[in-house]
């Protein structure tokens, strides 16, 4: 093999292995945040089953309140 393809050849090969060490790290950070998406959206559930809790609590304290036929 000639010098220059030899060349050639070991430069498209850092070239990949470049690629395939960016292509790993893109996949762990799509990993974490999806992860991070999970967390939120079931903390996001929480919040909002607390807050519906909290509102049916204080409905009954509400003495104004129009009667349901309104």
């Amino acid at each position: 093999m000639e010098e220059a393809e030899e060349s050639r050849l070991v430069q498209l090969e850092t070239k990949l292995a470049y690629l395939e060490d960016f292509v790993n790290q893109l996949q762990q950070v799509s990993v974490e945040h999806t992860e991070t998406i999970e967390r939120l959206r079931e903390e996001n559930r929480r919040m909002a089953q607390k807050i519906r809790e909290m509102s049916d609590m204080l409905e009954g304290d509400i003495p104004n309140r129009k009667p349901p036929h309104y």
